[in-house]
């Protein structure tokens, strides 16, 4: 069997079939945990047309090739989810039956499996069938108006808070939970239905409540957190940089305000009137100094102040490289797995599969039926 690290998951075997975005993170973080996942990639790739040996959300796994149009093809990926656990999937709805490896056909050869499908839309509603991407979902569920400069256009949060935090990880969620059912005595498989307008809607459960409670306006850059705050938001430096300020509680604030040197020079915190005052205050003091001469001011205190760092900086940062919060594993420098456990810890294991090169193995860890070897 070949090795699956000590993750809480170890001994869980989970079928990806290959797409693009959410659905191959979601089973990286599953894979990151320590399950077996093995990837049914189709000839000619999944769409992205990234280089296999740097798309990191394929690490951890190992890929078999199937062409689903095959005459055969239907059967070997349900001779996969006859012996798997959970099985993920990300086409539009219906595309999965048409091919034969919808719910049914997959729950039939296997009750206890646990079927997830990640989509953007969900699998029923007007837009059901409709093509998507992160940002329409995002739109329409409320969280994009947030984001952002009162007087200018929302903001893009990349494509993180839509397909990876309101889709990757509520599908992981609802595979996990779907997973501890199948496994009570009484428990069966069951269809995970993860759409990206769920998630990210529930995200903003605690926006609602502040809403509704009259703390919130319906408005972007006029709230405690979207801007609208003078001690929550960044800054720039002297030298085009930038710095992060979450200065919310009031002691916090004081201890920010002393180390910027302005104590004596700004409005009362809750002068509401004269906030665009303390904030072009904040503004012209950050101005003065350097980010790394700021970020020395800072360090140590509970200011709540911490520097705005890019991609390729932020794994030197002396506190993410004390945690191990990135690693380096076969030359790529990469998020490390998270959350962290105790007793059974999760670990990159493997390089980004390549497309089709664990086949054999696969099949002979899998008990795989002998045509799988032969057709491969």
């Amino acid at each position: 069997m070949a090795a699956t690290g000590n993750g809480p998951l170890t001994g869980v075997r989970v079928v990806e079939m290959a797409g693009i975005g959410p659905g191959p993170f979601a089973a990286m973080t599953l894979a990151d945990l320590g399950a077996d996942v093995v990837r049914v990639d189709r000839p000619g790739g999944a769409g992205l047309g990234i280089d296999p040996a740097y798309d990191l959300t394929n690490r951890n796994k190992r890929s078999v090739l199937i062409d689903l149009k095959a005459a055969d093809g239907a059967a070997r990926v349900l001779d996969l989810a006859e012996r798997a656990d959970v099985l993920i999937e990300g086409y539009r709805p219906g595309v999965a039956e048409r091919l034969g490896v919808g719910p049914q056909e997959c729950l039939g050869r296997n009750p206890q499996l646990v079927y997830g499908r990640m989509t953007g839309w969900g699998q029923e509603g007007p837009l059901a069938a409709r093509a998507g991407h992160d940002i329409g979902y995002i739109a329409v569920t409320g969280a994009l108006s947030m984001i952002g400069k009162a007087e200018e256009a929302p903001a893009l949060p990349a494509n993180l808070l839509g397909d990876y935090a309101g889709g990757s990880l509520y599908l992981v969620i609802g595979v996990l939970a779907a997973l501890q059912h199948a496994r009570t005595p009484d428990g069966a498989g069951q269809v995970v239905d993860a759409a990206i307008v769920d998630g990210t809607a529930h995200l903003t459960t605690m926006i609602h409540a502040m809403m509704g409670a009259g703390g919130w306006q319906d408005r972007r850059g006029a709230n405690l957190l979207d801007g609208g705050s003078p001690f929550y938001g960044s800054y720039e430096t002297a030298d085009g940089e930038y710095m992060a300020v979450g200065a919310l509680e009031q002691r916090f604030y004081n201890e920010f305000i002393e180390l910027l040197g302005i104590a004596d020079d700004v409005p009362a915190r809750k002068d509401f009137g004269r906030w665009d005052e303390l904030r072009d205050t904040v503004a012209a003091r950050f101005r003065e100094r350097t980010r790394q001469e700021w970020t020395a001011v800072f360090e140590g205190s509970d200011a709540c102040v911490a520097p705005v760092l890019s991609l390729r900086e932020a794994p030197a940062h002396p506190h993410l490289a004390a945690r191990g919060t990135f690693t380096d594993h076969a030359g790529l420098v990469q998020p490390a797995p998270a959350p962290r456990f105790s007793a059974t810890p999760g670990s990159v294991r493997l390089a980004p599969a390549r497309p089709g090169a664990d086949t054999a193995e696969v099949a002979r860890d899998w008990d795989l039926p002998v045509r799988d070897q032969e057709d491969s």
